[in-house]
């Protein structure tokens, strides 16, 4: 049930991804039952850096949830019952782009959906909700991030990103990963959708913080020019190429090392977020019923 005092509530939600685990002080545990099901794992309610956080490992403990059968709508709902007015969503992510080289970090501002079989909204009825996605990502988050990011020796972060997100939980084939790099995407993952949309239906402001872990299976490399778009040749000097590929076990070591990072970001900005804020993501709704 929804936190009845103010002080009671936990104002900013995380959605712990893989390699995104953090420690709360006096930390009690939540079960939480939706309309839709179990969340993905009992929510950890504690204090993070001075702040008050519910802390949801999106793969529950031990990563045993795979992202096609993550349980979206009942982890917004259980985050915005307790009160989660911001919701901060690390994820790791492959690069669709030479220049975004592994352990870079994105805030991201634009998404391209290609889900195919995940339940995205809340309103399957009764009430219609068009709910607008032109710029899904809260900015005043994004920002927060950024210039915090900018000052972390050794980070390098980028404000506004496309994400490419797939179902899952296989891999892009060559062809489609070449295909996103067309569309103008800038990673590729799993994770930020349906999460984002919901947020938005929950008025909840939402960022998500890309970390690179691999680079996908577009890329290639040649002796000669480094990493470029896997061919029969270099499309720079002709030269022959090497496939890359990307598997768990890249990917598990890059995380390791962007974890740093990543647990160094959120202790510094967390505490500069100002959770009474107005912002326009808590008016999502407006406009947007029938």
């Amino acid at each position: 049930m929804r936190l009845k005092s103010n002080e009671d509530q936990a104002k900013i939600g995380i959605i712990g991804g893989t390699g995104s685990d953090i420690e709360l002080e006096n930390a009690e545990d939540m079960k939480i039952y939706t309309p839709y099901g179990r969340p993905s794992d009992i929510i950890k309610i504690g204090s993070f850096k001075g702040k008050k956080v519910a802390f949801l490992s999106r793969h529950g403990t031990g990563h045993v949830i795979p992202p096609h059968k993550l349980n979206f709508r009942a982890n917004i709902w259980a985050l915005s019952e307790l009160g989660a007015k911001i919701i901060i969503s690390p994820s790791a992510v492959g690069s669709l782009r030479k220049e975004h080289h592994k352990g870079k970090f994105f805030l991201v501002d634009q998404y391209i959906d290609r889900t195919k079989k995940r339940f995205d909204t809340f309103y399957e009825g009764g009430q219609v909700c068009h709910i607008s996605q032109e710029d899904p990502y809260c900015s005043y988050l994004n920002n927060l991030f950024y210039e915090t990011g900018s000052t972390i020796e050794g980070l390098d972060i980028q404000n506004g990103g496309t994400y490419v997100c797939i179902e899952g939980p296989r891999f892009s084939t060559r062809a489609e990963s070449k295909m996103f790099r067309q569309w103008g995407g800038d990673i590729i993952g799993m994770t930020t959708y349906p999460e984002v949309v919901l947020a938005s239906e929950k008025q909840i402001c939402y960022c998500c913080i890309a970390s690179v872990t691999d680079l996908d299976v577009w890329a290639g490399e040649c002796k000669n020019c480094g990493v470029v778009e896997y061919g029969e040749s270099c499309p720079n000097c002709g030269g022959p190429v090497q496939k890359l590929a990307v598997d768990v076990t890249e990917i598990l070591e890059t995380m390791e090392e962007n974890a740093k990072h990543l647990k160094k970001l959120l202790e510094i900005t967390i505490p500069k977020i100002d959770t009474e804020r107005d912002c326009g993501c808590h008016h999502s709704l407006t406009g947007a019923l029938l």
